[in-house]
Protein backbone atom coordinates (compact mmCIF):
# COMPACT_ATOMS: atom_id res chain seq x y z
CA UNK A 1 0.00 0.00 0.00
CA UNK A 2 3.09 1.70 0.82
CA UNK A 3 4.33 1.89 -2.96
CA UNK A 4 1.22 2.70 -4.27
CA UNK A 5 0.68 6.05 -2.15
CA UNK A 6 4.58 6.51 -3.27
CA UNK A 7 4.07 6.68 -6.46
CA UNK A 8 0.58 8.92 -6.36
CA UNK A 9 2.75 11.32 -4.69
CA UNK A 10 5.55 11.24 -7.18
CA UNK A 11 2.83 11.60 -9.86
CA UNK A 12 1.39 14.69 -8.08
CA UNK A 13 4.83 16.03 -7.44
CA UNK A 14 5.33 15.35 -11.34
CA UNK A 15 2.52 16.79 -12.81
CA UNK A 16 2.44 20.21 -10.56
CA UNK A 17 5.58 21.13 -11.62
CA UNK A 18 5.05 20.12 -15.09
CA UNK A 19 2.02 22.70 -14.76
CA UNK A 20 3.92 25.19 -12.95
CA UNK A 21 6.40 24.88 -16.25
CA UNK A 22 3.33 25.41 -18.11
CA UNK A 23 2.11 28.66 -17.12
CA UNK A 24 5.70 30.01 -16.82
CA UNK A 25 7.04 29.30 -20.06
CA UNK A 26 3.27 30.15 -21.56
CA UNK A 27 3.18 33.68 -19.51
CA UNK A 28 6.82 34.31 -21.12
CA UNK A 29 5.87 33.68 -24.49
CA UNK A 30 3.33 35.74 -24.35
CA UNK A 31 6.19 38.68 -23.32
CA UNK A 32 7.57 37.69 -25.93
CA UNK A 33 4.54 38.24 -28.40
CA UNK A 34 1.77 39.31 -27.24
CA UNK A 35 -0.34 39.04 -30.05
CA UNK A 36 0.06 35.49 -30.15
CA UNK A 37 -1.32 35.47 -26.37
CA UNK A 38 -4.88 33.83 -27.27
CA UNK A 39 -3.17 30.62 -28.84
CA UNK A 40 -0.74 30.27 -26.35
CA UNK A 41 -3.47 30.17 -23.91
CA UNK A 42 -5.35 27.78 -25.66
CA UNK A 43 -2.41 25.57 -25.50
CA UNK A 44 -1.51 25.82 -22.19
CA UNK A 45 -5.59 24.69 -21.36
CA UNK A 46 -5.01 21.92 -23.20
CA UNK A 47 -1.28 20.85 -22.19
CA UNK A 48 -2.31 21.73 -18.43
CA UNK A 49 -5.90 19.44 -18.94
CA UNK A 50 -3.39 16.39 -20.57
CA UNK A 51 -1.38 16.92 -17.35
CA UNK A 52 -4.04 16.67 -14.82
CA UNK A 53 -5.74 13.65 -16.75
CA UNK A 54 -2.29 11.87 -16.26
CA UNK A 55 -2.47 12.41 -12.39
CA UNK A 56 -5.79 10.88 -12.39
CA UNK A 57 -4.80 7.98 -14.42
CA UNK A 58 -2.26 7.42 -12.17
CA UNK A 59 -4.68 7.57 -9.19
CA UNK A 60 -7.03 4.78 -10.84
CA UNK A 61 -4.19 2.66 -11.57
CA UNK A 62 -2.88 2.79 -8.70
CA UNK A 63 -6.57 1.81 -6.63
CA UNK A 64 -6.39 4.85 -4.09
Amino acid sequence: MATKAFAVAIAALGCGLGIGLVGFKATEATGRNPSAAGNILTLSIILAALIEGLFIITVFAAGL
